[in-house]
């Protein structure tokens, strides 16, 4: 907590003389968050009941722009506070189960440029970061929780080069970068893979407020570092729809995700997902629900229940899991200061566990001791300044800031996208404030 009291003056400080110059294309923006929570999850991984707390999501997030170049950065904090994961039944990835694993601490730090020409809009981003693939970074959702298809519906924390080009309602975007996924917070990535993998993703505006994507991928031995592993084939479709007005927010989304396990060109195990989400916000109190359908891989566990082996040795997969899942969450008005801000709230998740296809020798019954389980998180969202409102796009790709309050298209390049993003509301506008973060 002394870590995070440091950071959230040092925040304050800089949040209070940043963002000058913004109408001459120019600037700096830093904010950061965390989430102190509590959570009791019963039937888990242990066959009981647990309840335990941390400080989720201690984050640090910059952006810095200067006409057509910026450069932008987010330190994750989580290995310091969520050493042994996060309770998230159902939850798998990077050697953790049933809990969600710390995030890199450099979880994001890109730098690249954007212009315009012949009514195209185009950038090219590079450095440490998301993967053109699937949907937002669920960390910028309306939820606390991670969904269980965390590792099917993005690609985080690569070393990759993002090239985007935006003409009137289309984006396109092609990626490439190393495959393999970190072993730990501070793990960087195997620069000598950079290059083995790909991902491309395509989205349209057809209105105001919605987006459709579609989007594939190649990833090569995520699971083992030096690619010696198992390759991925991915595939996602995406609907998003998010409007404001001066006392509402509006947002919903639909995906659907397949993850092929393939060797030497033969599929050994197909993951799928489903996912609906939606919220709605007034005069600051906000209301969201998820259903969710996703398979999971099982693999042996070690002594500690939630960790499974990494590297993972072969025929490690015991099996496939489906879990379905239904969450809902009440946030409560933001208690505000100038530059600070906490959002008191309360999540309740219902899942329920079956053997997927094919279901090996997965039985919830003898893992978990049930095969209906639930989660109870409470807690409160903590902003200093205003972080991000989308993650996992860069410079073109963004299709709006904020709020609604800027387009980023080829009528202005003068400040890349995602700047605004970064940037405090205006004052005149507290109803909106009211259902921001």
């Amino acid at each position: 907590m002394r870590i995070w009291h440091l950071v959230t003056v040092a925040a304050v400080g800089l949040a209070r003389d940043s963002a000058w110059n913004v109408a001459m294309g120019q600037g700096i923006a830093i904010a950061a968050q965390a989430v102190p929570v509590i959570t009791r999850a019963t039937h888990t991984a242990t066959r009981s009941d647990l309840t335990e707390g941390y400080l989720s999501q201690p984050i640090i997030m910059g952006h810095a722009w200067w006409k057509g170049v910026s450069g932008l950065g987010m330190l994750n904090l989580e290995g310091l506070t969520l050493r042994r994961g996060e309770l998230n039944t159902g939850g798998y990835g990077e050697g953790y189960v049933d809990r969600r694993h710390p995030h890199a601490y450099v979880h994001e730090l890109m730098f690249g440029a954007q212009g315009s020409a012949v009514g195209a809009n185009a950038s090219i981003f590079a450095g440490r970061g998301f993967a053109p693939f699937g949907s937002d970074d669920p960390m910028v959702r309306p939820f606390e929780k991670y969904p269980i298809n965390h590792h099917l519906a993005q690609v985080l924390e690569r070393s990759v080069a993002v090239a985007a080009v935006r003409r009137g309602p289309f984006i396109g975007e092609f990626g490439t970068f190393n495959g393999d996924e970190p072993l730990g917070p501070g793990t960087a990535p195997n620069y000598r893979r950079f290059g083995d993998s790909w991902s491309s993703r395509i989205t349209l505006l057809p209105f105001d407020g919605v987006e459709l994507s579609g989007s594939i991928a190649r990833v090569r031995s995520p699971e083992q570092r030096f690619g010696a592993g198992l390759n991925q084939n991915k595939s996602s479709l995406v609907a998003r729809y998010e409007r404001f007005s001066p006392t509402t927010w509006r947002y919903g989304l639909v995906e659907w995700e397949r993850t092929d396990e393939r060797d030497r060109g033969e599929t050994i195990t197909s993951l799928g997902s489903v996912l609906a989400e939606a919220a709605y916000c007034r005069a600051g109190i906000t209301v969201a629900a998820r259903a969710e359908r996703t398979d999971r891989p099982e693999e042996e566990r070690l002594a500690n229940p939630f960790r499974s082996p990494r590297p993972a040795p072969d025929l490690s997969n015991l099996g496939v899991s489906r879990w379905t899942a239904f969450t809902v969450s009440v946030s409560a008005p933001p208690v505000r200061t100038r530059f600070f801000s906490a959002r008191p709230f309360v999540e309740i998740e219902h899942l329920s566990a079956a053997p997927g296809n094919p279901p090996g020798i997965f039985n919830p019954d003898h893992q978990y001791g049930a095969r209906r389980m639930w989660m109870l998180s409470v807690g409160e969202r903590l902003f200093v300044g205003s972080p991000h409102h989308r993650m996992g796009r860069y410079g073109a790709a963004l299709p709006t800031s904020e709020m609604g309050t800027h387009t980023h298209s080829e009528e202005s390049h003068e400040m890349p996208a995602g700047a605004h993003d970064m940037m405090s509301m205006p004052a005149a506008h507290p109803s909106v404030n009211q259902c921001s973060q």
